[in-house]
């Protein structure tokens, strides 16, 4: 793909920008969620999938995004899931009650899971090789990272000043200007859509869907449906890929390089990731009495370690274990937990950490997942590496939801959270130090 080093750095701009909307919304509600029930008297079940709708939406739907970005063509699948989350956000903002909410949810998830895939694939062929490249992916992982602690500290502000209604509004005008910025920016498909496997898209979809549910409250059946599912897409997506044709993840892709170690590990990093922006502004309103806006003026520092770490993971070396580790001692820190605690004596240190242990673990992790993938594979290996981190995300959340037995207003719950998550860094870091993937 031959574009100029001015078309490119406006193309990457446009990519970043469409992964800083959905890493934004993973986390931009979760201040606002006492607000939402509140306002429409929603039960805590039914409080959870207004964060749930999303995560799995997006966490079952993005093998198929991914395989969708290689066949029909990245440019097209970004304006298609654009626009899916553009109506999404729209309708989420605009609803009346709880119904309406969760499904536009759900449409928000759709649309990141198609456009979230075709964004890195597109920025891959941008960037094929080189320190270009490490720059590029520093810059994507800059705008992921900061995206869930932006999500924190937007959510906070938005709420107490507009509502929690703004918080869906807010992503509505720029997805529209991304949207209308796409085919001016973004290069052009090369050739007509093709065909793709409904048999491994429907699989792995409905087998993903069955796990999130199941670990979103819905019990065990769900999810042993849900590995059958999956079980069953293995043995399909073998038996394509023997017949030479075009499985949805092909299975020697898990052999390539280190695609296989790389999604293991993302899936740790995302079980922790999204467990910590879940927990850590409960414990500042619930037992810290912080405000909304409190909560996310206090998470600043988070985001601007988020943003500033993966820029310097894209020019240094041996990042991802340094990372892990520096991200284990930051929640460490924070299993202290003080009933009574000091922003500055309590909460800067720690979180200060877990933003650069974060940001330097993600850029290496990321390339991982794609390294040594053949272009006409990069939507799959693109959207594999987003699907782990989302399944690590839900995962995590049920886990560590269930390790810290919360009682109202009561710190221990946070505590065990936070101490289980730095564990779970910790095995994260041992396997990478086993492995040798020390990049």
């Amino acid at each position: 793909m031959l574009v100029s080093v001015r078309a490119r750095g406006a193309s990457l701009a446009l990519l970043a920008s469409s992964q800083f909307l959905v890493v934004l919304n993973t986390s931009i509600v979760n201040v606002a969620l006492p607000a939402v029930g509140d306002d429409l008297s929603l039960s805590a079940a039914a409080l959870s999938w207004v964060v749930n709708a999303y995560l799995i939406a997006f966490g079952a739907l993005l093998p198929a995004g991914g395989r969708i970005a290689d066949l029909y063509g990245g440019r097209r699948a970004l304006s298609a899931g654009m626009a899916l989350f553009t109506a999404g956000s729209a309708g989420a903002a605009l609803s009346p009650g709880a119904g309406m909410l969760i499904a536009a949810r759900a449409v928000q998830g759709v649309g990141a899971a198609v456009l979230s895939p075709a964004a890195l694939a597109i920025l891959l062929a941008l960037y094929p090789t080189g320190a270009a490249r490490g720059r590029a992916l520093g810059v994507w992982g800059s705008v992921s990272a900061a995206g869930g602690a932006a999500g924190v500290l937007l959510g906070g502000l938005l709420t107490d000043a507009l509502g929690w209604w703004s918080v869906f509004a807010v992503g509505v005008p720029v997805a529209a200007f991304v949207l209308a910025a796409v085919p001016r920016l973004v290069p052009g498909d090369d050739g007509p859509p093709r065909g793709g496997g409904l048999p491994g898209t429907l699989s792995v979809t409905l087998g993903l869907l069955g796990i999130a549910y199941g670990l979103g409250g819905g019990g065990w059946a769900p999810i042993a449906a849900g590995v059958a599912l999956l079980g069953v897409f293995a043995l399909w997506e073998r038996r394509v890929e023997r017949q030479a044709a075009a499985p949805l993840i092909p299975p020697s892709l898990l052999r390539t390089a280190d695609v296989g170690i790389g999604n293991v590990l993302m899936l740790l990093l995302g079980m922790v990731w999204v467990g910590t922006f879940f927990f850590l502004p409960l414990y500042q309103q619930r037992v810290l009495g912080y405000s909304p806006l409190e909560a996310g003026l206090t998470q600043l520092p988070l985001a601007l370690t988020l943003v500033l770490a993966p820029l310097a993971a894209g020019r240094l070396r041996r990042t991802l274990v340094p990372g892990l580790l520096t991200l284990a001692a930051g929640l460490a820190w924070l299993a202290r937990a003080p009933e009574d605690g000091t922003f500055l004596v309590d909460l800067l240190g720690p979180t200060v950490l877990v933003g650069a242990g974060l940001g330097l673990a993600f850029v290496p992790l990321t390339a991982l997942g794609v390294a040594g993938v053949p272009g006409e594979r990069a939507g799959a290996a693109s959207g594999l590496i987003t699907t782990t981190r989302q399944v690590g995300g839900a995962l995590g959340l049920a886990v560590l939801t269930s390790v810290a037995g919360l009682a109202p207003g009561g710190v221990t719950g946070y505590r065990h959270a936070f101490l289980a998550a730095a564990a779970i860094s910790l095995i994260a870091a041992t396997a990478a130090l086993v492995k040798g993937r020390i990049r």
